[in-house]
């Protein structure tokens, strides 16, 4: 992701420029050469903020201190940011109603988590001419967890496994 560059004094290519001065207030349109002697007088940089506006728009900062507030804006989204993992959970069709019923309840913690959950169905050998097997013990997870899950991707056989996704229902807020 390439980051957008601003033009800081004589990288600034208009000839005349709206300025805004260090207090927010409006300077008016000057020229470049008007508008830089002024941001040098009080040793701060022209940064242009709005280059596509006519005449372009430049403001009077401390650009190393924009940047240091703008970095620092970047991190505070980063932290609010969610991060789904998609948990795996793996099954042979005669895998046992007791081993079943505690893989769904792991599915179900995962799910209360807010990730995604892939549950995969694995035929080995022969098992493969019975996919009904298979089909059923996915179904037992769809009725078992319909309460809190939303079925992302149906059944769906890849190679010899057959597989599923399901993702936390959203939760409606008062």
């Amino acid at each position: 992701m390439a980051k957008p560059t601003v033009n800081i004094n004589q990288a600034i290519r208009a000839r005349e420029v709206r300025v805004i001065g260090a207090d927010s207030e409006q300077l008016g349109i000057l020229t470049i050469q008007e508008a830089l002697t002024l941001a040098e007088t009080q040793q701060l940089d022209l940064v242009e903020v709005s280059p596509t506006a006519v005449p372009p728009v430049c403001r009077i900062m401390d650009f190393g201190k924009f940047k240091y507030q703008q970095s620092k804006k970047l991190q505070e989204a980063k932290k609010k940011q969610v991060h789904v993992q998609v948990k795996e959970v793996k099954l042979r069709p005669k895998t046992d109603d007791h081993d079943l019923a505690f893989k769904i309840k792991h599915v179900r913690r995962f799910l209360e988590e807010g990730n995604k959950a892939k549950i995969t169905v694995v035929f080995r050998g022969r098992e493969i001419t019975h996919m009904e097997l298979g089909q059923r013990a996915l179904e037992r997870f769809i009725t078992e967890l319909e309460d809190i899950a939303i079925i992302e991707v149906r059944a769906k056989m890849e190679g010899r496994s057959m597989f599923m996704i399901v993702a936390p229902k959203m939760k409606v807020t008062k």
